[in-house]
């Protein structure tokens, strides 16, 4: 077998592999189970998501890599070996891969995901910004001279970007993302009714009743913690209007961070993107109502592009075709 272009999207919450001509053919959580002791890896991916909170107490579950990079090289190179050859099989060539990472990475936080890639398998690696991946992915022609604004929101980071000719104009990433919307469901359920969930728990409230913006209907969901006073399980019902308490914090910080980008282009790109829309990509811009509040704080319209979740892998896979292309021109 001969090898094949990769495209990785490195997420906080999942990884998801494209492969040029198949697609997305790999999308699992980038959660690795170790056993404390011997040190030795257990389990990688969905296997291992499932013991998250539930591992005895020499088996740890950890995420390898926080708000967007790599908080544990080594782990994190052997999930990535270990994903690549899921993908790539029993190739006789290295494949070339190219990976993105959040627009606020230092040199040094780049250069760690790299080498980590190169070491996982990599015959070469190309690093591009979560942004412009996305508007690859989104379908968007980026080396045209015309303004396109991207809001990414991931499970660690939210990045937000103008993109014109090929390269952000104007960019900001923030630290704030799905994960921090899960945080702050935890933190909300343990003051106001004193109990006690988990990360899994907070994400299943925020895909069936989170909001950032009321709702025509309440919606409400039975959920099973820990009661802080007593320490028995409990069961009680949340609704929707909760969550979007909760979540108020968090969804305030990324609208403010789209009007900042937008303060800070030039008068010609925003322009265009008041003509074309701004384009929200990630799990992040799932959450109900988000595309409304963004419209309503900036008066520009919003559009959810399809299969946001997918849209960075997509775009950091055609990244490779639309770099070897550009350089025939050279």
């Amino acid at each position: 077998m001969f090898s094949t272009d990769i495209g990785i999207d490195l997420g906080t919450a999942s990884v998801l592999v494209y492969m040029k001509n198949k697609g997305i053919v790999l999308q699992e959580p980038s959660v690795v189970a170790i056993d404390s002791v011997s040190k030795q890896i257990l389990a990688i991916g969905s296997e291992a998501k499932l013991m998250l909170g539930r591992t005895p107490g020499n088996i740890v579950a950890v995420r390898p890599l926080r708000e967007g990079v790599i908080s544990d090289y080594d782990v994190t190179e052997k999930m990535l070996r270990y994903f690549i050859k899921k993908t790539t099989g029993k190739s006789l060539f290295k494949p070339r891969i190219s990976i993105c990472v959040p627009s606020s990475v230092t040199e040094v936080e780049k250069r760690a995901v790299e080498e980590a890639t190169k070491q996982a398998g990599a015959r070469h690696v190309y690093i591009i910004e979560e942004p412009i991946a996305a508007a690859i992915g989104a379908g968007i022609d980026i080396s045209r001279a015309c303004g396109n604004m991207i809001v990414d929101i991931g499970g660690g980071t939210t990045d937000i970007a103008v993109i014109s000719l090929g390269s952000s104009v104007v960019s900001t990433s923030i630290k704030i993302a799905g994960d921090n919307f899960d945080d702050a469901i935890i933190k909300y359920m343990r003051k106001h009714h004193n109990l006690l969930i988990g990360e899994r728990t907070a994400e299943i409230l925020k895909i069936e009743i989170g909001n950032a913006c009321e709702r025509e209907e309440i919606l409400e969901k039975n959920i099973r913690g820990r009661n802080l006073v007593s320490g028995l399980p409990e069961t009680i019902t949340v609704n929707s209007n909760e969550i979007l308490e909760a979540l108020h914090d968090s969804v305030n910080s990324v609208v403010e961070a789209v009007r900042y980008v937008l303060e800070r282009t030039p008068p010609e790109l925003a322009s265009d993107i008041s003509d074309h829309g701004i384009v929200m990509t990630g799990g992040g811009s799932l959450l109900h109502g988000l595309d409304k509040l963004i419209n309503k704080n900036t008066g520009i319209e919003c559009f959810i592009a399809e299969e946001s979740v997918s849209c960075v892998a997509i775009g950091t896979g055609k990244y490779i075709e639309y770099i070897t292309s550009k350089r025939k021109f050279i």
